[in-house]
């Protein structure tokens, strides 16, 4: 009586669909890894809570360079800036990341641009 059966089990392993799996997560995670925080920036610290809403964010670090959406623009034109950017927005919202030695003028200025336009203003802080 012959009890041995057709198929024989090979204990070789491809290694090749594996490698294919970790290309592909790396081409992924690569993808979704883009940073909002383009700028290095040293920001506040605060307790509170943190918020998605951004139509426009608003950068300026220690040397007093301006940067909305993270483009470099001259402080002078903030104004002009921000409503092209803000244009047709429902509720237009700037998030603020002004650097920890940035003086408070420099933030207060665009606090009152915003505060003429109506605009609402976020200032992002990293966490305690």
């Amino acid at each position: 009586m012959k009890l041995k059966g057709r198929n024989k089990i090979s204990p070789e392993f491809s290694m090749s669909s594996m490698t294919d799996i970790v290309f592909l997560l790396l081409i992924f995670f690569m993808l979704t890894a883009n940073s909002p925080n383009a700028l290095d920036l040293l920001l506040p610290k605060a307790k509170g809570k943190s918020t998605n809403t951004q139509n426009v964010s608003v950068s300026i670090n220690r040397d007093l360079e301006y940067f909305v959406n993270n483009q470099q623009i001259n402080g002078a034109y903030i104004e002009i800036e921000l409503k092209k950017a803000l244009e047709g927005k429902e509720n237009p919202t700037i998030i603020l990341r002004a650097e920890e030695s940035v003086a408070i003028k420099e933030a207060v200025n665009v606090m009152d641009i915003a505060n003429k336009n109506n605009y609402k203003v976020i200032l992002a802080v990293r966490p305690n």
